[in-house]
């Protein structure tokens, strides 16, 4: 339903065209690259890829569209990590429609959309976690065990378990799964 009333919304735009939409991150990525628009709106969640995995990736593979976040998440720690990631807008989805057309304007005009209260804040406490130690800490999140975690990421069992203290260490949490809560509140996970 959301991403219908999104669509809907742009298409009333005479400047924009949608040529794509998806439903998970993977098939995002598979499109974006199948046609090359010039803006790929996401969100942070979604199945598959997330909204900075997708922005990653896209980077990685050469694909020249610019990336625009439109997301529930009010939190520093994803605005600097999507912008870490090459994304060039960050918005939230209580924001006003015509705000979100500007904003992919200014995005496709080369500049960035940021929404101003959450730019000032993105710099304050900046993320303890290396991407490896997040990756195992997410998979942990989602119920893995360490061998399953291990197998996963093609690692070894002692080696997830260094990753995970690390986590917990950084972060001040009692187990893994304060640690994962505490990083997924600040938009670390």
């Amino acid at each position: 339903m959301v991403l219908g009333a999104l669509t809907a919304l742009l298409e009333i735009e005479d400047d924009f065209e949608v040529v794509a939409q998806a439903r998970s991150g993977d098939e995002a990525l598979s499109l974006a690259l199948k046609h090359r628009p010039d803006i790929v709106v996401t969100d942070i969640e979604m199945p598959g890829l997330t909204g900075l995995d997708l922005a990653a990736r896209l980077r990685e593979k050469g694909c020249n569209c610019r990336v625009v976040i439109l997301t529930t998440f009010a939190r520093p720690g994803y605005l600097r990590r999507a912008l870490e990631v090459g994304a060039s807008g960050y918005l939230l989805k209580d924001a006003p429609s015509a705000q979100l057309a500007d904003a992919i304007r200014r995005v496709a005009g080369g500049g960035r959309a940021i929404d101003p209260s959450l730019a000032s804040e993105a710099w304050t406490e900046p993320d303890p976690l290396t991407d490896r130690e997040r990756q195992v800490l997410r998979l942990a999140d989602e119920g893995l065990s360490g061998a399953e975690i291990a197998k996963r990421l093609k690692l070894s069992e002692g080696t997830v378990r260094n990753y995970l203290s690390e986590s917990i260490g950084k972060l001040g949490a009692r187990n893994r799964v304060e640690a994962a809560r505490l990083a997924r509140q600040r938009g670390w996970l």
